[in-house]
């Protein structure tokens, strides 16, 4: 953990499971009406448990294989909330959430980047991916507690059928298809 990741959770603790819990359940009930927020939380899903295959993994091959299962639906995801939902998010007059989200998720390519390098069965490497997941939870919180909720009140109903269909289209861009089937467990 670096000094500014030391600094910054003395000064800002990281969210609760609880509050986590209670952002997505709040999230999950605006989806019903928002079909692009009903797939990122989806994504978000497939992300949470990629980490967890890859966590639980015991062998390099496995390791190996759930980091690329992860960084596919990761990548897709968030390339497709860069090119559709993070410029909705500026349009509505949410600039700085928009721009914290496009830099956190810069920063989780590079780590992937970096935990690519590492050997699968280290503590290094695994410390790295706990490191990653955690930053992404974050991300995904704030997504699920303000900035997502934010701009479900501030679109109407036919530019939010326009971000779903680009949301959509963005993901099945890079992941093939518009909400990910489940990702296999390693052999």
């Amino acid at each position: 953990m670096s000094f500014l990741d030391k600094f910054v959770a003395i000064v800002a603790p990281p969210e609760s499971d609880q509050d986590r819990a209670d952002a997505r359940r709040n999230a999950e009930e605006i989806s019903r009406d928002h079909g692009w927020l009903a797939m990122a939380l989806e994504h978000h899903r497939q992300i949470e448990a990629a980490f967890e295959r890859a966590r639980g993994s015991g062998d390099a091959a496995g390791r190996l294989q759930a980091m690329k299962e992860l960084a596919l639906v990761l990548n897709g995801h968030s390339l497709a909330e860069e090119t559709v939902l993070y410029p909705a998010l500026v349009e509505h007059s949410e600039k700085v959430g928009a721009t914290m989200a496009y830099e956190e998720q810069q920063m989780t390519k590079v780590q992937m980047h970096m935990l690519e390098h590492l050997d699968p069965m280290s503590q290094e490497w695994l410390d790295k991916l706990e490191h990653i997941r955690g930053a992404v939870l974050h991300h995904m919180y704030q997504e699920e507690s303000n900035w997502f909720l934010d701009l479900a009140r501030k679109t109407d109903a036919t530019e939010g059928a326009m971000l779903t269909q680009r949301f959509a289209e963005e993901f099945d861009r890079y992941a093939g298809h518009a909400i990910p089937e489940p990702l296999s467990q390693p052999a």
